[in-house]
């Protein structure tokens, strides 16, 4: 396995408004995800792709797909060495439909293995790691080890019975002998916990180096933008605590879109975000990064992202930013419950960019909220921006002058994406309400409105309102067109 740790993970977050020049549709499935790939790693530079089982068709014969339709660039570049292909599986407890295709998964590493080792004519192994989302637990991501290591790799060594040969004699190896589970956290509580979930699962193995994916559009989502930035502050920083303890290098993945809501993390904010990050191993280079800019923007951005220095990360005084972020998610959750309905209709009219099975988001599982579901999150970000409330301003109402300073001192790209989010924002929209008004004229930094944006979101409200939708998609496009980000 490959000690050098990727850089730029590749992803499939449907957030961009541009079709690539590559596909055969604005919705990408199928082979067109083959082609993306490929494109992320010869043309952009990005050196992993993670490859999306969950919620969607599984395609079991990537590595084969990828050795088969780009033999020359691969045949130099390794899967697996050079590059990587990372799985993300379903959560059996979340996603019960799902869950079998976990296992349909990890059944086709070795295949890959083989089918690798065909292509290179040596013992590669393209692909030895796996995401568990929604990891909220120990058990979630021992599980899934334990499956690989017990029911797939140690059959290997079985006898169908006494007197024959073994699986290995009869059908090959079984290759990797282990895999290693990367968790990914989504939900602030699991998030605060994420250093105490790493050492229970790093206890009783002999691992040196360990990924840990820190969810961000999730987060945001269901607890707020700020929240969403503290909690992984707090979580980056108790992880890089573990790795200290233990001497096990702790490797963290931040999931980041192009929208500030959602991470805010684009090609011209590359440097702000990496120094704001500094322990950031990996930064998720989603649709919209990889789309929305030219080319040579996001290549130069890749290259930049793959050289930072990593170094420790920033300290934060968790107790008072926990403070802050219980009591601002509580008020950004009730807005959120509150504008539900409206949000949902909104969605409706969010184009789709990939091939998807309906999911339900943590919105769903969560508990006292009456039952309240929510679109995935770059709908959900889609939505608010077309209706002219960007979601990062809900809850600022709740923040004090003494709040906000100590926000503005641990997270110090809050005024950069709020003035981005503003820019956006119709000041008259009804659905912002007199306390937000109030407090976004008390803590605004300057912006500059785009008018063109708000006039398309009063004519979207206006559809809606009216039921007169027939050009409603269009006039979300457009909007969207103008940020550069679907959500």
């Amino acid at each position: 396995m490959n000690p050098a740790i990727p850089r730029c993970m590749s992803t499939q977050h449907p957030d961009n408004v541009t079709v690539p020049f590559f596909a055969s549709s604005p919705i990408l499935a199928g082979e067109d995800e083959i082609r993306e790939a490929f494109y992320a790693f010869s043309h952009l530079g990005c050196d992993e792709q993670m490859w999306d089982v969950e919620g969607k068709d599984i395609d079991a014969h990537v590595i084969r797909k990828f050795l088969t339709f780009y033999p020359d660039y691969f045949s130099t570049t390794v899967l697996g060495r050079d590059v990587r292909v990372t799985l993300r599986v379903p959560n059996p407890l979340c996603e019960k439909a799902e869950a079998k295709i976990l296992l349909e998964t990890l059944e086709s590493i070795p295949r890959s293995t083989d089918t690798a080792r065909l292509f290179y004519g040596t013992d590669v192994v393209p692909i030895f790691e796996v995401i568990m989302p929604m990891t909220m637990s120990v058990e979630c991501i021992n599980r899934v080890y334990r499956y690989y290591l017990h029911h797939i790799s140690a059959r290997q060594d079985v006898r169908l019975q006494e007197d024959d040969i073994t699986i290995k004699e009869w059908v090959g190896d079984f290759s990797p002998a282990r895999i290693d589970v990367i968790p990914l956290i989504e939900d602030v509580p699991t998030m605060l916990r994420s250093a105490e979930i790493v050492a229970e699962y790093l206890a009783d193995k002999e691992i040196r180096d360990q990924r840990v994916f820190l969810a961000r559009s999730d987060t945001a989502m269901n607890y707020g933008c700020i929240a969403a930035a503290l909690a992984n502050k707090i979580a980056l920083a108790r992880l890089d605590e573990l790795a200290r303890r233990t001497g096990v290098r702790i490797h963290p993945i931040l999931g980041m879109g192009s929208a500030p809501f959602r991470g805010g993390l684009t090609p011209q904010t590359v440097i702000r975000t990496g120094a704001e990050y500094p322990s950031v191993v990996t930064f998720t280079i989603q649709s919209a990064f990889k789309f929305d800019y030219p080319v040579e923007e996001v290549r130069g951005a890749c290259h930049y992202l793959k050289t930072r220095e990593i170094k420790g990360a920033s300290p934060i005084d968790a107790p008072r930013a926990l403070e802050i972020l219980e009591r601002y998610s509580d008020r950004y959750r009730k807005v959120v419950v509150s504008l539900a309905p409206l949000i949902n209709l909104a969605a409706k009219y969010v184009p789709p960019r990939r091939a998807r099975k309906l999911h339900i988001g943590l919105f769903g599982y969560a508990r006292g909220l009456d039952g309240v579901s929510l679109p995935r999150a770059i709908s959900f970000t889609c939505a608010l921006y077309s209706l002219g409330l960007p979601p990062e301003l809900i809850g600022l109402d709740s923040l004090t002058d003494e709040d906000l300073s100590f926000i503005r001192d641990c997270y110090p790209s809050f005024e950069a994406k709020l003035a981005q989010a503003l820019a956006f924002a119709d000041l008259e929209c009804p659905l912002m309400g007199d306390s937000l008004r109030r407090a976004i004229e008390r803590i605004a930094p300057p912006f500059e409105a785009d008018e063109e944006h708000i006039r398309l979101s009063r004519h979207i409200r206006a559809s809606l309102d009216k039921g007169n939708t027939a050009l409603t998609e269009d006039l979300v496009l457009r909007a969207a067109r103008i940020r550069r980000f679907l959500g």
